[in-house]
């Protein structure tokens, strides 16, 4: 036991116990990516690219959202939008996606779609890495590689790699 003072009553002196509990909880959750994300999803597995459009601001957001995030608004419609673009910006990344050294390094980097200018996809890009070291890489017209349709699963990795179009 230990004993505690009780400022308010100067002089009158209180006896309290400390409780020490360890407990760990054993949670269970389901995350839903919403409904907009969802169907970009979905739509990966088809080997599809989607966005939404707002037209308002004539924008094709990809990923899709619900909102336009510039005009505060809901957005209008769906839009399938091909799977082709410029590099952006990239890198030769030395660690993985959850921050573990890499077996091996590979660029990585921001495509922006040809149908959705100022959006962009972060995925890997498939040149040697010299050609981001030598900048030959940014502005180069690149196309996704898909994977096999049996293997895919709806997530943004049904999509191997953007490599440039020759």
């Amino acid at each position: 036991m230990q004993k505690v003072y009780n400022s308010k009553a100067v002089g009158i002196e209180e006896e309290k116990r400390i409780l020490s509990i360890y407990y760990k909880p054993y949670v269970r959750y389901e995350f839903s990516a919403g409904q907009a994300l969802s169907r970009f999803l979905l739509e990966l597995k088809n080997g599809k690219i989607i966005g939404r459009k707002c037209n308002k601001c004539n924008r094709i957001l990809v990923p899709p959202r619900m909102y336009c995030e510039q005009c505060f608004r809901f957005t209008d419609e769906w839009v399938y939008v091909r799977d082709e673009g410029f590099v952006v910006t990239a890198v030769v990344s030395y660690i993985t996606y959850d921050a573990r050294k890499a077996e091996k390094p590979e660029v990585v980097g921001v495509i922006e779609l040809l149908d959705a200018p100022g959006q962009g996809i972060f995925h890997r890009i498939n040149v040697d890495q010299q050609e981001v070291i030598n900048r030959e890489i940014f502005g180069k017209r690149v196309k996704a590689v898909w994977k096999d349709e049996k293997e895919r699963k709806g997530d943004i990795n049904d999509i191997l790699y953007f490599e440039p179009i020759k």
